[in-house]
Protein backbone atom coordinates (compact mmCIF):
# COMPACT_ATOMS: atom_id res chain seq x y z
CA UNK A 1 0.00 0.00 0.00
CA UNK A 2 0.93 3.31 -0.56
CA UNK A 3 0.15 7.10 0.96
CA UNK A 4 0.06 9.87 -1.42
CA UNK A 5 -0.57 13.77 -0.39
CA UNK A 6 -0.60 15.90 -3.59
CA UNK A 7 -2.39 15.14 -6.85
CA UNK A 8 0.43 15.04 -8.72
CA UNK A 9 1.58 12.35 -7.15
CA UNK A 10 -1.95 10.30 -6.95
CA UNK A 11 -2.11 10.89 -11.03
CA UNK A 12 1.55 9.64 -10.99
CA UNK A 13 0.76 6.38 -9.01
CA UNK A 14 -2.47 5.84 -11.14
CA UNK A 15 -0.91 6.85 -14.51
CA UNK A 16 0.07 3.32 -15.77
CA UNK A 17 -2.79 1.20 -14.09
CA UNK A 18 -4.85 3.74 -16.00
CA UNK A 19 -2.75 2.44 -18.89
CA UNK A 20 -3.00 -0.49 -18.99
CA UNK A 21 -6.75 -0.80 -18.44
CA UNK A 22 -7.08 -1.51 -15.26
CA UNK A 23 -10.20 -1.02 -13.19
CA UNK A 24 -9.92 1.77 -10.37
CA UNK A 25 -12.82 1.89 -7.32
CA UNK A 26 -12.40 4.57 -5.23
CA UNK A 27 -13.95 4.81 -1.35
CA UNK A 28 -14.18 8.32 -0.19
CA UNK A 29 -14.02 9.13 3.61
CA UNK A 30 -12.87 11.47 6.12
CA UNK A 31 -11.12 9.17 7.86
CA UNK A 32 -11.76 7.83 11.42
CA UNK A 33 -12.87 4.56 10.19
CA UNK A 34 -15.18 1.70 11.13
CA UNK A 35 -16.81 -1.13 9.80
CA UNK A 36 -18.66 0.87 7.50
CA UNK A 37 -16.03 2.12 5.66
CA UNK A 38 -14.10 -1.17 5.34
CA UNK A 39 -17.07 -2.83 3.91
CA UNK A 40 -17.02 0.19 1.00
CA UNK A 41 -13.30 -1.00 0.80
CA UNK A 42 -13.84 -4.40 0.67
CA UNK A 43 -16.62 -4.28 -2.08
CA UNK A 44 -14.16 -1.97 -4.30
CA UNK A 45 -11.29 -4.57 -3.86
CA UNK A 46 -13.87 -7.72 -4.76
CA UNK A 47 -14.55 -5.97 -8.27
CA UNK A 48 -12.11 -3.48 -8.68
CA UNK A 49 -8.53 -3.90 -9.65
CA UNK A 50 -7.06 -0.72 -8.19
CA UNK A 51 -8.61 0.44 -4.94
CA UNK A 52 -8.21 3.96 -3.68
CA UNK A 53 -9.10 5.63 0.02
CA UNK A 54 -9.15 9.08 0.25
CA UNK A 55 -8.97 10.34 3.92
CA UNK A 56 -10.26 14.17 3.80
CA UNK A 57 -12.21 16.13 6.53
CA UNK A 58 -13.84 18.22 4.11
CA UNK A 59 -14.19 21.99 5.81
CA UNK A 60 -16.67 23.15 3.09
CA UNK A 61 -19.28 20.88 4.11
CA UNK A 62 -19.43 22.27 7.89
CA UNK A 63 -21.37 24.91 9.35
CA UNK A 64 -20.01 27.64 11.06
CA UNK A 65 -21.11 26.40 14.76
CA UNK A 66 -20.63 22.42 13.41
CA UNK A 67 -17.94 19.72 14.52
CA UNK A 68 -15.35 20.56 12.27
CA UNK A 69 -12.54 21.10 14.78
CA UNK A 70 -13.53 18.30 16.90
CA UNK A 71 -14.61 15.71 14.14
CA UNK A 72 -12.69 12.45 15.19
CA UNK A 73 -9.45 11.76 13.56
CA UNK A 74 -6.99 9.54 14.12
CA UNK A 75 -4.35 8.73 10.77
CA UNK A 76 -2.13 5.90 11.66
CA UNK A 77 -5.08 3.71 12.53
CA UNK A 78 -6.81 4.60 9.35
CA UNK A 79 -3.94 3.35 7.64
CA UNK A 80 -3.45 0.01 9.47
CA UNK A 81 -6.96 -0.48 8.59
CA UNK A 82 -6.54 0.07 4.89
CA UNK A 83 -3.53 -1.98 4.96
CA UNK A 84 -5.09 -4.78 6.15
CA UNK A 85 -7.88 -4.36 3.63
CA UNK A 86 -5.94 -4.23 0.86
CA UNK A 87 -6.21 -0.72 0.00
CA UNK A 88 -3.56 -0.20 -2.76
CA UNK A 89 -3.32 3.44 -2.17
CA UNK A 90 -4.38 6.00 0.19
CA UNK A 91 -4.89 9.55 -0.75
CA UNK A 92 -4.37 12.16 2.37
CA UNK A 93 -4.03 15.43 1.05
CA UNK A 94 -4.31 18.89 3.34
CA UNK A 95 -6.81 21.91 3.04
CA UNK A 96 -5.13 23.51 0.80
CA UNK A 97 -4.14 20.74 -1.45
CA UNK A 98 -7.77 20.37 -2.27
CA UNK A 99 -8.94 23.84 -1.85
CA UNK A 100 -5.53 26.41 -3.02
CA UNK A 101 -5.42 29.94 -2.58
CA UNK A 102 -7.48 31.57 -4.53
CA UNK A 103 -10.28 28.73 -4.78
CA UNK A 104 -13.29 29.76 -6.08
CA UNK A 105 -15.40 27.14 -8.27
CA UNK A 106 -18.11 25.16 -6.63
CA UNK A 107 -20.29 22.72 -7.42
CA UNK A 108 -23.99 23.78 -6.65
CA UNK A 109 -26.47 20.59 -6.29
CA UNK A 110 -30.02 20.81 -7.41
CA UNK A 111 -33.93 20.14 -5.59
CA UNK A 112 -32.08 17.20 -4.02
CA UNK A 113 -29.90 18.99 -1.91
CA UNK A 114 -33.11 20.96 -0.27
CA UNK A 115 -35.27 18.49 1.73
CA UNK A 116 -34.19 16.27 4.87
CA UNK A 117 -30.15 16.96 5.93
CA UNK A 118 -30.00 20.08 3.41
CA UNK A 119 -33.38 22.12 5.29
CA UNK A 120 -30.99 21.73 8.28
CA UNK A 121 -27.49 22.30 6.97
CA UNK A 122 -27.25 24.71 4.09
CA UNK A 123 -24.37 24.55 2.33
CA UNK A 124 -23.84 21.35 3.37
CA UNK A 125 -24.41 19.96 -0.01
CA UNK A 126 -22.68 22.00 -1.61
CA UNK A 127 -19.33 21.38 0.09
CA UNK A 128 -20.13 18.17 -0.53
CA UNK A 129 -20.69 17.61 -4.30
CA UNK A 130 -17.94 19.79 -4.66
CA UNK A 131 -15.38 17.74 -2.64
CA UNK A 132 -16.52 15.02 -4.42
CA UNK A 133 -16.46 16.58 -7.88
CA UNK A 134 -12.70 16.89 -7.18
CA UNK A 135 -12.14 13.32 -6.20
CA UNK A 136 -13.71 12.28 -9.00
CA UNK A 137 -12.10 14.07 -11.25
CA UNK A 138 -8.01 13.07 -9.60
CA UNK A 139 -8.79 9.62 -9.51
CA UNK A 140 -11.03 9.35 -12.40
CA UNK A 141 -12.32 5.90 -10.90
CA UNK A 142 -14.21 3.40 -12.82
CA UNK A 143 -16.45 2.84 -9.52
CA UNK A 144 -17.10 5.04 -6.23
CA UNK A 145 -18.65 3.54 -3.39
CA UNK A 146 -20.67 5.03 -0.94
CA UNK A 147 -22.97 3.47 1.81
CA UNK A 148 -26.34 3.69 2.00
CA UNK A 149 -26.79 5.40 5.37
CA UNK A 150 -25.88 8.88 3.91
CA UNK A 151 -28.87 8.15 1.71
CA UNK A 152 -28.90 11.72 0.44
CA UNK A 153 -25.83 12.04 -0.39
CA UNK A 154 -26.01 9.28 -2.50
CA UNK A 155 -29.08 10.93 -4.22
CA UNK A 156 -26.79 14.06 -4.09
CA UNK A 157 -23.84 12.39 -5.73
CA UNK A 158 -25.27 9.81 -8.60
CA UNK A 159 -27.16 12.77 -9.62
CA UNK A 160 -23.99 14.84 -10.03
CA UNK A 161 -22.42 12.28 -11.91
CA UNK A 162 -25.02 11.48 -14.53
CA UNK A 163 -25.84 15.30 -15.04
CA UNK A 164 -22.02 16.48 -15.71
CA UNK A 165 -21.39 13.08 -17.60
CA UNK A 166 -18.84 11.57 -15.28
CA UNK A 167 -17.57 8.43 -16.63
CA UNK A 168 -18.16 6.32 -13.32
CA UNK A 169 -20.58 4.31 -11.42
CA UNK A 170 -21.46 5.07 -8.09
CA UNK A 171 -22.19 2.02 -6.36
CA UNK A 172 -24.24 1.93 -3.06
CA UNK A 173 -23.60 -0.65 -0.02
CA UNK A 174 -25.98 -1.34 2.42
CA UNK A 175 -25.82 0.12 5.91
CA UNK A 176 -23.71 -1.71 8.06
CA UNK A 177 -24.66 -1.64 11.94
CA UNK A 178 -23.62 -2.60 15.15
CA UNK A 179 -25.23 -5.65 17.04
CA UNK A 180 -27.66 -3.76 18.34
CA UNK A 181 -28.78 -2.04 15.12
CA UNK A 182 -27.40 1.63 15.35
CA UNK A 183 -26.27 2.85 12.09
CA UNK A 184 -22.42 2.67 12.12
CA UNK A 185 -20.67 6.81 12.13
CA UNK A 186 -17.76 7.88 13.31
CA UNK A 187 -19.95 10.64 15.02
CA UNK A 188 -20.88 7.41 17.28
CA UNK A 189 -17.49 8.47 19.26
CA UNK A 190 -18.97 11.33 20.59
CA UNK A 191 -21.72 9.52 22.35
CA UNK A 192 -21.26 8.64 26.10
CA UNK A 193 -22.47 5.54 27.49
CA UNK A 194 -25.91 6.40 28.91
CA UNK A 195 -26.69 8.84 25.19
CA UNK A 196 -25.47 5.20 23.22
CA UNK A 197 -27.91 3.32 24.99
CA UNK A 198 -30.70 5.87 23.90
CA UNK A 199 -29.29 6.15 20.57
CA UNK A 200 -30.65 2.20 19.65
CA UNK A 201 -34.51 3.85 20.01
CA UNK A 202 -33.74 5.64 15.67
CA UNK A 203 -33.24 1.65 14.43
CA UNK A 204 -35.36 0.45 16.75
CA UNK A 205 -38.03 3.24 15.11
CA UNK A 206 -36.81 1.86 11.50
CA UNK A 207 -37.40 -1.55 12.09
CA UNK A 208 -40.19 -1.19 13.31
CA UNK A 209 -41.89 0.17 10.04
CA UNK A 210 -40.19 -2.59 8.26
CA UNK A 211 -41.41 -5.14 9.99
CA UNK A 212 -45.15 -3.87 9.30
CA UNK A 213 -43.87 -3.06 5.80
CA UNK A 214 -43.18 -6.60 5.32
CA UNK A 215 -46.80 -8.15 6.82
CA UNK A 216 -48.43 -5.64 4.35
CA UNK A 217 -48.95 -2.19 5.79
CA UNK A 218 -48.48 0.02 3.62
CA UNK A 219 -50.13 3.15 4.69
CA UNK A 220 -47.14 6.12 5.04
CA UNK A 221 -49.11 8.06 8.04
CA UNK A 222 -48.67 4.68 9.96
CA UNK A 223 -45.47 3.49 9.02
CA UNK A 224 -44.52 7.25 10.54
CA UNK A 225 -46.24 6.58 13.75
CA UNK A 226 -44.67 3.05 14.36
CA UNK A 227 -40.85 4.43 13.45
CA UNK A 228 -41.63 7.53 15.15
CA UNK A 229 -43.48 6.05 18.73
CA UNK A 230 -39.51 5.03 20.77
CA UNK A 231 -37.90 8.35 19.31
CA UNK A 232 -39.15 10.05 22.55
CA UNK A 233 -35.14 8.96 23.67
CA UNK A 234 -33.99 11.45 21.43
CA UNK A 235 -33.04 15.05 22.70
CA UNK A 236 -34.29 16.54 19.54
CA UNK A 237 -35.95 15.26 16.35
CA UNK A 238 -35.45 17.35 13.00
CA UNK A 239 -36.76 15.01 10.44
CA UNK A 240 -38.77 11.72 9.76
CA UNK A 241 -40.25 11.74 6.57
CA UNK A 242 -40.94 8.87 4.16
CA UNK A 243 -39.55 9.90 0.59
CA UNK A 244 -39.30 8.83 -2.92
CA UNK A 245 -35.83 7.12 -3.31
CA UNK A 246 -35.11 8.85 -6.52
CA UNK A 247 -36.60 12.62 -6.03
CA UNK A 248 -36.31 12.37 -2.22
CA UNK A 249 -40.08 13.87 -2.50
CA UNK A 250 -42.35 13.66 0.38
CA UNK A 251 -45.06 10.14 -0.30
CA UNK A 252 -48.13 10.11 1.87
CA UNK A 253 -50.88 7.76 1.40
CA UNK A 254 -50.23 4.54 0.31
CA UNK A 255 -46.74 3.53 -0.56
CA UNK A 256 -46.59 1.83 -3.95
CA UNK A 257 -43.12 2.73 -5.11
CA UNK A 258 -39.31 2.38 -3.18
CA UNK A 259 -39.22 4.68 -0.48
CA UNK A 260 -37.09 5.55 2.54
CA UNK A 261 -37.82 6.45 5.73
CA UNK A 262 -35.18 8.64 6.91
CA UNK A 263 -34.99 10.24 10.14
CA UNK A 264 -32.22 12.55 12.07
CA UNK A 265 -31.59 14.55 15.13
CA UNK A 266 -29.72 14.63 18.18
CA UNK A 267 -28.99 12.42 20.97
CA UNK A 268 -27.25 14.74 23.80
CA UNK A 269 -25.20 17.31 21.11
CA UNK A 270 -24.28 14.39 18.35
CA UNK A 271 -26.46 14.43 15.59
CA UNK A 272 -27.02 11.21 13.99
CA UNK A 273 -29.09 10.27 10.75
CA UNK A 274 -30.34 6.81 9.44
CA UNK A 275 -32.85 5.51 6.54
CA UNK A 276 -34.42 1.96 5.48
CA UNK A 277 -35.52 1.53 2.20
CA UNK A 278 -39.08 -0.41 1.68
CA UNK A 279 -39.80 -1.07 -1.64
CA UNK A 280 -43.52 -2.83 -2.49
CA UNK A 281 -41.92 -4.88 -5.09
CA UNK A 282 -39.18 -6.85 -3.06
CA UNK A 283 -42.24 -7.27 -0.62
CA UNK A 284 -44.26 -8.96 -2.46
CA UNK A 285 -41.83 -11.19 -3.74
CA UNK A 286 -40.47 -12.33 -0.58
CA UNK A 287 -43.99 -13.12 0.26
CA UNK A 288 -44.61 -15.36 -3.31
CA UNK A 289 -41.48 -17.12 -2.15
CA UNK A 290 -42.07 -17.78 0.92
CA UNK A 291 -45.76 -19.36 -0.27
Amino acid sequence: METVTTVAELRQRLAASRRAGRRIGLVPTMGYLHEGHLTLVRESVAVCDVTVVSIFVNPTQFGANEDLSTYPRDPDRDLDLCREAGVDLVFMPDVGEIYPEGFQTYVEPGPLAEPLCGAYRPGHFRGVATVVAKLFNMVQPDKAFFGRKDFQQVAVVRRMARDLDMPLEVVTVDTVRERDGIAMSSRNAYLAADERARARCISQGLFAARTAFDKGERGAGTLLDLARAPLSAMDSVQYLEIVDTETLETVAGEVDRPVAICVAGYIGKTRLIDNIVLDPAAAASKVSTAA
